[in-house]
């Protein structure tokens, strides 16, 4: 029941990669170690389907629960808390970054590697920084763009690092996701569904193959992106000459705490358990 609870909390936190600027649900799934779960379960669906299935129950079941319940929640908090909800998901991940370390070196380290987190790192910072201009708001609202929304929610999966929220507030389509999901708004949730699914299908034997060639250098590649993720939703629009800087402290240090523990909790059960 433990191992359940703790795959269904996993699950809210990867959902929350999805609704969350700046935070990405696959970059989640990999400091939380179930992401080169997923992109095999998904890359070859019917090995261990039933064994897969009853694994990935309770990580989707939480990942439909911090969905639907941010996105009551997260206009409220951002828009009243912005700065101090943001730095405790960058404790969140700080927290979690020592594991993802680990994970990303168990298979060897050397210098190529830290050549390709260093690179990546410098990429992400700036496709990152300019990302805005280049998905300026203004698209239109139809079914197919909201399946392009869905595509890239089903990118941040196979891509770990990569936040799709930032390019749905980039498109101007952000506001709207969340409310469409608020009311259960079909015109909304299918043709997301409908893009996040064939995006990963698509896509997740292409990780798999680049997992059994390449595992190394794809989580170091992983751990640029997540370092520069990490960077850009630090709150820079605030005075940190100001009392609350200390929440904020407090709020990073409450993120790492809480990203910690559930690493370690990563350590004391593991999946195959």
């Amino acid at each position: 029941m433990e191992n359940w609870i703790l795959r269904f909390v996993k699950g809210m936190f990867i959902g929350s990669g999805f609704i969350l600027p700046g935070v990405s649900g696959g970059a989640l799934a990999a400091v939380f170690g179930i992401y080169e779960q997923i992109i095999t379960f998904l890359a070859h669906i019917t090995k261990d389907f039933k064994k897969n299935v009853l694994f990935f129950i309770p990580v989707g079941l939480g990942g439909i629960t911090g969905v639907y319940v941010l996105s009551f929640a997260v206009s409220f908090l951002l828009g009243t808390y912005e700065t101090y909800i943001l730095w405790m998901f960058v404790g969140c991940i700080l927290g979690t970054i020592p594991a993802l370390w680990e994970q990303a070196g168990k298979k060897g380290r050397n210098s190529k590697h830290i050549v390709i987190l260093a690179i990546t790192f410098v990429i992400s910072l700036v496709f990152l920084f300019y990302g805005e201009a280049l998905f300026g708001g203004g698209v239109p609202q139809n079914f197919g763009t909201w399946m392009l929304a869905g595509a890239l929610i089903g990118l941040g999966i196979i891509v770990p690092g990569l936040s799709p929220s930032n390019f749905l507030v980039y498109m101007g389509m952000y506001k709207s996701m969340a409310d469409g999901i608020n009311s259960m708004d079909m015109m909304v949730l299918i043709p997301l569904g409908l893009g996040g699914l064939a995006c990963v299908l698509l896509l997740a034997k292409l990780m798999d193959y680049i997992f059994s060639k390449a595992y190394a250098g794809l989580f170091h590649f992983i751990l640029g992106v997540v370092f520069a993720s990490t960077v850009m939703i630090i709150p820079r629009n605030f005075n940190y000459l100001s009392a609350g800087t200390i929440i904020c402290i407090l709020m990073c240090a409450a993120g790492t705490a809480l990203g910690y523990w559930m690493s370690m909790l990563e350590k004391k059960y593991k999946p195959e358990d």
